[in-house]
């Protein structure tokens, strides 16, 4: 077994302040550096995705350009490409081996699975070739990029866990919704107290 810890867009313009801000972002930015001090033997591998989306047009409909946002499938500009808003949150503090996925590069990109890595490889591929059979998912938001990379990660036959202390949604219910439903499809919904246990 091998396991890998996901951290989901944890970025300044998801957090407090930001673009699209969600309530208690930078609380989980803090308590997964927490995680990573307190357990660091504890994943093979570590990856980080960032929306990282084009400043030139829609991102194929994901900004809403020519009308108002309906925050379901349309948003307001957020994490555009080396601005400050597609940084990480200050509080999130990365180990160097943490293998960094960019997704939205032009297009919505909710899933971690939609993204690469600086060499340009599918993340999906760098599982497979990290021998990931297991991983535990944390970050940001709980019911749009958290559930969409859950249900990849599920899809591609991972063993998956949600640790509902390390992520905040955009919205209760949906996130409540979006936990329900990757419990169903076959993620174990733990607390990062629970780490160490397999």
């Amino acid at each position: 077994m091998t396991r890998a810890l996901i951290i989901i867009d944890v970025q300044n313009d998801f957090t407090e302040g930001g673009a699209l801000a969600v309530e208690g972002g930078a609380a989980v930015a803090g308590a997964i550096s927490a995680l990573l001090t307190e357990h660091a033997g504890s994943y093979a591998q570590i990856f980080a995705s960032r929306d990282w989306h084009d400043a030139e047009g829609g991102n194929n409909g994901h900004f809403a350009t020519d009308a108002d946002p309906d925050f379901i499938d349309t948003w307001p500009v957020h994490c555009v490409a080396d601005t400050p808003g597609a940084e990480y949150h200050p509080a999130l503090s990365l180990p160097e081996s943490t293998v960094h996925i960019l997704k939205g590069q032009g297009q919505p990109g909710y899933s971690i699975f939609d993204g690469i890595d600086a060499a340009g490889t599918k993340f999906g591929e760098l599982l497979i070739a990290a021998g990931v059979t297991d991983v535990d998912i944390v970050g940001l938001a709980t019911d749009y990029c958290v559930r969409a990379s859950g249900l990849d990660a599920l899809e591609h036959g991972q063993h998956v866990r949600v640790f509902t202390d390390l992520v905040a949604g955009v919205a209760a219910d949906s996130s409540d919704r979006a936990l329900a439903e990757l419990a169903h499809a076959g993620a174990v919904l733990t607390t990062s107290a629970l780490v160490d246990q397999h």
